[in-house]
């Protein structure tokens, strides 16, 4: 077989880098293009983004009631007594509430710290230690609050939320009950203007020493 001049043997090696790099930009594309088709993603930390008003569904008022959420699971980042490197359902972010009472003709509002995140398939549960109050009279500073978030969808229409104050979490003398990380009950009131995204993943497995 004849061999390869030196200038024929470059203009070889400069066609075949040529079709590789063709080849790996066309994989990419048709990667990115398929991710695109189907939705999938690259997976990420767990998240619930967006603001919505919801209506209690025993409840016939005028009051407008609302819940803001922008929260990110930061796993094995708060240290606690006798659990130094953290727990995997660690987060941070801010809660805000809202409750315009019709009857005083007042609108209260909070924010939270968050702390705790656990996420599902399109639901959420989060706790937060109350920051700010607009009205101390209230007594919610300084107490934990949990809140759960289903999202229904693009839109918004279907999407509820749960909280762990007003009457759904008592003790037998109908006391208030503490709240507990990441404990809310389930999303039982239905949301009807503005909505939720609630990006699911699995709990990070405990790091190793």
């Amino acid at each position: 077989m004849t061999s390869l001049s030196l200038p024929a043997r470059r203009t070889a090696t400069a066609a075949i880098a040529a079709l590789v790099a063709g080849f790996t930009l066309c994989a990419s594309s048709t990667a990115s293009s398929a991710e695109q088709r189907t939705g999938h993603r690259r997976p990420g930390p767990a998240r619930i983004v967006g603001s919505g008003d919801f209506v209690l569904p025993y409840v016939s008022d005028s009051d407008v009631r609302s819940f803001s959420f922008d929260v990110v699971a930061a796993p094995y980042s708060i240290p606690r007594p006798g659990i130094p490197t953290g727990l995997p359902v660690d987060a941070r972010g801010t809660i805000r509430i809202s409750h315009y009472s019709a009857e005083q003709n007042v609108t209260y509002t909070s924010e939270g710290q968050v702390e705790c995140l656990v996420t599902g398939p399109n639901t959420a549960t989060v706790t937060a230690l109350i920051t700010k109050v607009s009205h101390e009279e209230t007594g919610s500073l300084g107490k934990r609050v949990g809140l759960s978030v289903y999202d229904g969808g693009k839109g918004g229409k279907t999407d509820r939320v749960g909280f762990s104050w007003n009457g759904v979490n008592l003790l037998p003398n109908s006391k208030d009950a503490e709240v507990g990380t990441c404990m809310a009950p389930a999303p039982y009131a239905p949301v009807v203007k503005g909505g939720y995204t609630v990006t699911h993943a699995e709990l990070a497995p405990f790091p190793r020493p």
